[in-house]
């Protein structure tokens, strides 16, 4: 049976997308093909802010690409130094709070401890943070995508937790997305299955 998913391939995962590998166990063949690309975006203003701890109670991820756009800000040695030397440190000395398994791995790439990783939704992850903090902190710093739900910045407003937030990536249609479902078609013809969330992505 041939499944056609239509979703990014899953980041912090080394071999196959799990997806992929658990159709083919039960002798099904998928193939993914990815809706979305990213441009990242104000990489300076998040460089800045990553290496002055001192003005946030802590940070914030939601997703794999945030974490990539910090691990770009430290691609430079001398960033990468000034990083490993003191840094991650402070922020470690701070709260650290993730959604998902995915993004928390990635975290830890960073050299940085997690909270919040079996949380699995921004609406989880605002509770945890809530019982954590008060109100009078710096704000939690938290990098994010152009189009992030709200969830967790309204729950935190509401609640008086400070929160800045910072757009370091742009989300778009994959440029690619049209030809390589042509020739998807034209190769496998229609596929057996096309699951429903992998629809809910070109809508």
């Amino acid at each position: 049976m041939h499944v056609l998913l239509l979703k990014e391939p899953r980041d912090g995962e080394s071999g196959p997308d799990p997806y992929i590998k658990e159709l083919a166990s039960h002798g099904h063949k998928a193939t993914l093909i990815p809706v979305l690309s990213f441009k990242f975006v104000s990489l300076n203003t998040l460089s800045d802010k990553l290496f002055q701890p001192e003005k946030h109670r802590g940070l914030i991820f939601t997703s794999p690409r945030a974490v990539e756009a910090v691990k770009m800000c430290l691609e430079a040695e001398e960033r990468r130094e000034e990083w490993n030397s003191s840094v991650k440190d402070k922020w470690n000395a701070k709260s650290i709070y993730v959604v998902g398994k995915a993004t928390a791995a990635l975290v830890r790439n960073l050299g940085l401890d997690p909270v919040g990783e079996d949380t699995g939704t921004a609406e989880v992850l605002s509770r945890v943070i809530i019982e954590r903090e008060d109100t009078n902190i710096p704000p939690l710093f938290f990098p994010c995508g152009s189009i992030k739900r709200e969830v967790l910045p309204t729950a935190l407003r509401e609640n008086g937790v400070p929160l800045e937030t910072l757009t370091v990536y742009q989300t778009a249609e994959h440029p690619d997305l049209e030809k390589n479902l042509k020739n998807y078609f034209t190769e496998q013809g229609i596929p057996a299955i096309l699951p429903r969330s992998s629809t809910k992505a070109v809508r």
